[in-house]
C-alpha cells in the first residue's frame, strides 16, 4: 500500500470540528492551544462553539481548518505514525497546502496559523466587496470553460480557479465577467452554472495584492525542507526545496488549484490510498470521482485515527 496524505480547504469547516480529537488526545488539544497563542485569541472557542457565520469568514476558516488537520495529524503521530516511513507524499487543497506543509515540518503550527490569518485578511482586502465573484461550472470540459472565460473577460479578469475533478470547475474574477462566463457555459451545455456565495474572487489575478503580502510573510518565517515531498497545487510536481515551496505558495494565491491533476498524478505514481486528514470528506469524494482505483479514508475523529493506524500498520 502506497499512501499520500491530503488536507482539506475552505468549505470543509463546521462548528464543532476537532473537538472529539482534542478531548481524546492531549497532543491534539495542544495544537489548538498553539494556534490560540499564535493568533492571540481563542480561535478554538469559535471552532467548537461558533457562530458558523463568523467561523466561515476566510480569515478565521483558514487557520481553523489547518488547526483541525494538524490536531488529527498529531493524534496519528501520538498513536505511532511515522510520516517518513508510512507516507510518500502530502498535498492540500488551497489553504490545505499549508496544513500539508506543517505536517511535513516545513513550518511550525504557530507560523502556519499566522500565515493563514495574513492570507485570509489579504485575500479579503485585495478586492472591494461586490467587485469579484466565483461560479461553479458542472459538466463541461475544461477547454470549453477556458474558452468561455476568455470570451467573457472583455479585457477584465475571468479564469478557472479550481479544477476539482468529477466535472466540477470553479471560475473566478470580476463579477460581470464571471456572470457572462457562467451564461456562456450554460449555452455551451454545462449541466449547471452556479454563482457561489463567496466573499472574494479567490485564485484569480485580482488576488495579486494578496500574493505580494504572502511573499513578504513567507520571507519572514523559519522554513525547513519537508520530511517528505509536497505535491504543489500550481505545478502538480513533488517539491522539497524550501524556497521553491514558498514561491509556489505565492503563485497559488492567484493561480489555479489543479486538484484533478494532483489526484491523477498520485494514481500515475503508484499511490493506492489517499487519507484526508482534517475536517469533512470533500477531498475523498472528489478523489473517488477522479480515480476509482485509489482507496480513500477520512481522518477527523478518534475512531478514524484508530482505523488509520490499524490499516497503516
Amino acid at each position: 500500500m502506497a499512501v499520500a496524505f491530503t488536507f482539506p480547504g475552505q468549505g470543509s469547516q463546521a462548528v464543532g470540528m476537532g473537538k472529539e480529537l482534542a478531548d481524546a488526545f492531549p497532543e491534539a488539544r495542544r495544537v489548538f492551544e498553539e494556534v490560540d497563542d499564535a493568533l492571540g485569541e481563542k480561535l478554538s472557542r469559535l471552532i467548537w462553539e461558533g457562530p458558523e457565520e463568523t467561523l466561515t469568514l476566510t480569515a478565521n476558516a483558514q487557520p481553523a481548518l489547518m488547526a483541525v488537520s494538524m490536531a488529527a495529524f498529531r493524534a496519528l503521530e501520538a498513536r505511532g505514525l511515522s510520516l517518513k516511513d508510512k507516507v510518500s507524499y502530502v498535498a492540500g487543497h488551497s489553504l490545505g497546502e499549508y496544513s500539508a506543509l506543517a505536517a511535513a515540518g516545513f513550518v511550525s503550527v504557530a507560523d502556519a496559523a499566522r500565515l493563514l490569518r495574513i492570507r485570509g485578511d489579504a485575500m479579503q482586502a485585495a478586492v472591494p466587496a461586490g467587485k469579484g465573484a466565483m461560479a461553479a461550472i458542472i459538466g463541461l470540459e475544461q477547454a470549453d470553460v477556458d474558452a468561455a472565460c476568455a470570451e467573457a473577460a472583455e479585457g477584465s479578469v475571468c479564469q478557472i480557479a479550481n479544477d476539482n475533478g468529477g466535472g466540477q470547475l470553479v471560475i473566478s474574477g470580476e463579477k460581470a465577467a464571471v456572470e457572462r462566463a457562467a451564461a456562456l457555459c450554460t449555452a455551451k451545455g454545462a449541466k449547471r452554472a452556479l454563482m457561489l456565495q463567496v466573499s472574494a474572487p479567490f485564485h484569480s489575478a485580482l488576488m495579486a495584492p494578496a500574493a505580494e503580502k504572502m511573499r513578504e510573510a513567507l520571507a519572514g518565517v523559519k522554513k525547513h525542507a519537508p520530511i517528505i515531498p509536497v505535491v504543489a497545487n500550481v505545478s502538480v510536481q513533488p517539491i522539497t526545496d524550501p524556497e521553491e515551496i514558498a514561491a509556489r505558495l505565492v503563485e497559488q494565491v492567484t493561480g489555479r488549484v489543479r486538484w484533478r491533476e494532483t489526484v491523477e498524478w498520485f494514481g500515475n505514481n503508484g499511490i493506492t490510498t489517499l487519507y484526508e486528514v482534517g475536517a469533512g470528506k470533500v477531498l475523498s469524494g472528489l478523489a473517488r470521482r477522479i480515480n476509482k482505483d485509489i482507496a480513500t479514508a477520512a481522518v477527523n475523529n478518534p475512531a478514524d485515527v484508530e482505523a488509520a493506524i490499524a490499516a497503516l500498520g
